[in-house]
């Protein structure tokens, strides 16, 4: 068991709160919106439910939360240092739900 004065595992991926890194990656306006969103059930992490803001996100991690009209499908690719401008934030996630639409655009042509 670590204790207060124990080394940081080298090995260990860096982690972020759920709430910043959504607030982060530009998908709301402020963290208390995004801890809302989350607080009321209506986000899943790796296919789960997920009701605490403070869960921490990693790279790999996938987000599934509604946003607006449309049901959002997002792959975390990167942990960011700040809300940055919104190119900077589009590299922190993998729209999931973009590349499915498109597949099944490709698939009508043919």
């Amino acid at each position: 068991m670590a204790g207060p004065g124990a080394k940081p595992d080298p090995a260990a991926q860096p982690k972020l709160r759920l709430d910043k890194w959504l607030w982060q990656a530009r998908f709301f306006k402020g963290r208390d919106l995004a801890a809302e969103t989350i607080l009321s059930g209506h986000l899943r992490l790796n296919g789960q439910h997920c009701r605490k803001p403070g869960h921490a996100v990693q790279s790999g991690d996938v987000l599934t939360f509604p946003q607006g009209n449309r049901i959002r499908v997002i792959r975390v690719l990167a942990l960011g240092e700040r809300r940055g401008p919104a190119g900077e934030a589009a590299r922190l996630y993998d729209d999931l739900d973009d590349k499915a639409a498109g597949s099944d655009a490709v698939a009508g042509l043919e």
